[in-house]
């Protein structure tokens, strides 16, 4: 058994997740900004940890994230001004990798997505630029720290129930279900061999466990 702590706890995709990890026998802290999110993060066994992550401090972050075995980043400011996109995507992902190696937790896993990085080659002037900067840079930040650190870059989010299969042999982003998305979260959180990788990947028909091995 593991003690995991999910920050973005009320995502679609955290809450696969926490399903996922209680149903194997782990332990599931879900931090979420919203008390009114609490009732669905218990409904999947998870524990619910009401925080501000934008606006706390690392030293604050680092107190919940003690005594964990892993932590998984799946927040995100979902859209809205530039400015608080950086401040959640950025800032405060890289806070919690700093707070997490404060805390002496080492396993960290990133939800990302399939085209990030500093060539995302999105313009300025596009309305997802902020996204696509933000992500980059702190996907870099995790994979220059000194964490056991996986960077996970799913395709585009559908909402489909899973298959079980994915492909990671895709060079061009198609789409994948968030079940699946958050079934290779877990199968990474259980296979220390997926640390120090960037996994990409679309839909497909390689059972999961397989495809990551």
């Amino acid at each position: 058994m593991a003690r995991i702590i999910i920050l973005g706890g009320h995502g679609k995709v955290a809450l696969h997740l926490e399903r996922l990890l209680v149903e194997r026998g782990d332990e599931v802290d879900a931090v979420i900004r919203n008390p009114a999110h609490a009732p669905d993060v218990l409904e999947t066994g998870a524990h619910a940890v009401v925080l501000d992550l934008e606006n706390s401090d690392q030293e604050t972050i680092a107190d919940v994230l003690a005594d964990h075995d892993a932590v998984v980043w799946s927040a995100g400011a979902g859209g809205g001004s530039a400015d608080r996109t950086y401040a959640v995507d950025r800032d405060a992902a890289i806070r919690s990798m700093d707070a997490a190696r404060t805390a002496g937790v080492k396993r960290y896993v990133m939800v990302s997505y399939f085209g990030a990085g500093p060539d995302h080659g999105v313009p300025e002037d596009n309305p997802f630029f902020a996204y696509a900067d933000a992500k980059a840079a702190a996907d870099e930040h995790l994979r220059a720290s000194d964490a056991d650190w996986t960077v996970l870059g799913p395709s585009t989010l559908t909402d489909g129930p899973g298959t079980g299969g994915i492909d990671v042999d895709a060079t061009e982003s198609g789409s994948v279900d968030r079940a699946d998305v958050a079934a290779v979260a877990a199968a990474v959180l259980a296979d220390d061999g997926t640390i120090g990788r960037t996994i990409r990947f679309n839909a497909g028909s390689v059972p999961i466990a397989e495809a990551i091995g």
